[in-house]
């Protein structure tokens, strides 16, 4: 008969999950045995549970299945919560499985005791746990139908040690997944209506368009129906950014003028988003007056904050292929508001040069990645300022992928590329990083070099917390406290993990910095960026 943890494994592999990351713990042996028994899931040791965690909600991005991470109680889970709260944001699909002290110490604050689900309350969609070894077909089942339906999200299932090393005399259970959601015929028909008539729309497309039938699905909605398309926060890869009708993305700083013309808009058709603080501009957009429909699988999104003429708690690619009933259509002057879009889409692409004492404007060695990565490109963010260029001054084009913290968590950036490495070995991966963040959870290189992943990491060192630097900067000018980083030599760090090092200095360097992307096979490259270029001292004298 079947341990509990051996019906958990059972069932997430027979779902097509073929890899799970952890850092081990005694608290789920059990669930380690059962994973070196079955064949068809690969089990990625990490060196931390944060990055093990960024690793699965990244591996998800790309399988579109949910991450699956491993964890000890306590200190394990606390660790793995940065990861949670990433894919919460980001609505990914995510199981985060939790090895919980034996079932006669629950709730006696034993040792490395948690109660997760209050732990994980407020940011997970569900929480579970097993308290005796046959609920573990039900629990699993429900934890991967949680995860994966209506909005996408984080589920956390607590398993008590020694309930996983119980015999399970319950039979394995199928996944069931609803059917997504489509609107009424009614719905629809209206949808259509107000799409044909109106002359200044724009469709803001959110998570509801991650996978890649889905960005089909967008772009052929789109030209169909002569709509401009906006991206919610950092999802500039749903769409091609040089396409005609593609009108910029919803993020932080957008330019005044961009903004001022999307104030203009008499139809704000918000697709597969839920309409969060960013993407709306500070909830100033759409503005009382603009009319809103709004297509969210989850209805607790609908109506809370932007009144909709239309709110249908429906899937966003649902929708889409509900109105293929119906006969596209668009008023004369559409073409020239697209255009009109596009080209203050363009114009804020623009870089200009610039020469810096202290190193490289990133800025610049953004447009050098953007020019020499291939077409099937998978670049990984971390959060900093070096990676404000790749959401404002670069253009995507499917099927390259973004991959960035909706939640702006540092850390993310080092673990996303090592997961898309594993789980692309043929598409080549390059990963962003700052000072900050690659001393956070950098350590997982190691788990690149051990399985041989070959991705390029490209390293920012400022010697700063720029991004928080930026707001000192303008709340208090020249007062300095806490931003500043003293570093080790980063490409003695990078060159320890036995990966080949290219040094920047200087825009002199890049040439070495285009031959170290070009070049087949890991690389790390190291660049001496400039904190001047970015602090708003500068940028307001400009």
């Amino acid at each position: 008969m079947p341990t509990a943890a051996e019906r958990i494994v059972e069932f997430l592999a027979a779902q097509g999950i073929d890899r799970a990351f952890c850092v081990p713990g005694e608290s789920y042996i059990a669930l380690l045995d059962a994973l070196h028994a079955n064949n068809r899931m690969d089990l990625v040791t990490c060196r931390s549970e944060g990055g093990a965690g960024f690793m699965a909600v990244a591996d998800a991005k790309l399988t579109g299945l949910p991450g699956v991470v491993l964890v000890s109680r306590g200190p394990g889970a606390c660790n793995a919560g940065i990861a949670v709260h990433t894919a919460e944001q980001d609505a990914v699909p995510l199981i985060l499985l939790v090895g919980q002290v034996e079932k006669r110490d629950l709730r006696r604050n034993a040792f490395q005791e948690i109660d997760y689900a209050n732990m994980f309350r407020g940011v997970a969609k569900w929480v579970g746990e097993a308290t005796d070894p046959d609920q573990a077909p039900e629990l699993i089942a429900r934890a991967f139908a949680m995860a994966m339906g209506g909005v996408p999200g984080p589920v956390v299932l607590s398993l008590p040690e020694d309930v996983l090393a119980m015999q399970c005399a319950a039979p394995a259970l199928p996944a069931t997944l609803p059917a997504p959601l489509a609107p009424a015929p009614a719905d629809t028909a209206r949808l259509a209506a107000l799409l044909r008539t109106a002359e200044r729309p724009i469709l803001l497309a959110g998570h509801g368009f991650e996978s890649a039938a889905g960005r089909a699905a967008l772009q052929g909605f789109a030209e169909a129906w002569q709509l401009p398309v906006a991206v919610s926060f950092r999802r500039q890869d749903l769409f091609p950014n040089s396409h005609p009708l593609y009108a910029g993305d919803l993020g932080l700083r957008n330019p005044d003028d961009q903004r001022a013309a999307f104030a203009e808009a008499d139809l704000v058709v918000a697709l597969g988003t839920r309409l969060t603080d960013i993407t709306t501009q500070g909830w100033s957009w759409p503005a009382a007056g603009q009319r809103l429909v709004h297509v969210c699988a989850d209805p607790r999104f609908l109506g809370w904050l932007f009144p909709a003429e239309l709110a249908l708690a429906a899937d966003a690619q649902a929708t889409i292929a509900a109105l293929a009933a119906h006969a596209p259509g668009a008023p004369a002057g559409r073409a020239d508001w697209a255009r009109r879009l596009h080209a203050l889409h363009v114009a804020d692409c623009q870089v200009a040069p610039g020469r810096f004492a202290d190193g490289v404007a990133f800025a610049e060695v953004a447009k050098l990645i953007e020019r020499v990565a291939p077409a099937d490109a998978i670049v990984t963010l971390d959060a900093g300022t070096f990676g404000a260029p790749f959401y404002r001054k670069t253009a995507w084009t499917p099927p390259q992928r973004l991959l960035a913290p909706v939640s702006g968590a540092m850390g993310f950036g080092v673990p996303a590329a090592v997961a898309a490495a594993l789980r692309c070995p043929g598409r080549p991966v390059i990963g962003l990083v700052g000072d900050g963040g690659a001393l956070m959870t950098g350590g997982e290189l190691a788990v690149a070099v051990a399985r041989g992943a070959a991705l390029k990491l490209v390293l920012s060192d400022n010697g700063s917390y720029a991004s928080i630097r930026i707001h000192q900067e303008k709340a208090h000018p020249g007062r300095v406290s806490g931003t500043s980083l003293i570093n080790p030599d980063f490409a003695q760090w990078c060159a320890a993990f036995r990966v080949p090092v290219t040094q920047v200095e200087s825009n002199a360097d890049f040439p070495a910095l285009e031959a170290a992307l070009r070049t087949p096979g890991p690389a790390a490259i190291v660049v001496r960026t400039s904190l001047e270029a970015v602090l708003p001292r500068r940028l307001a004298a400009e």
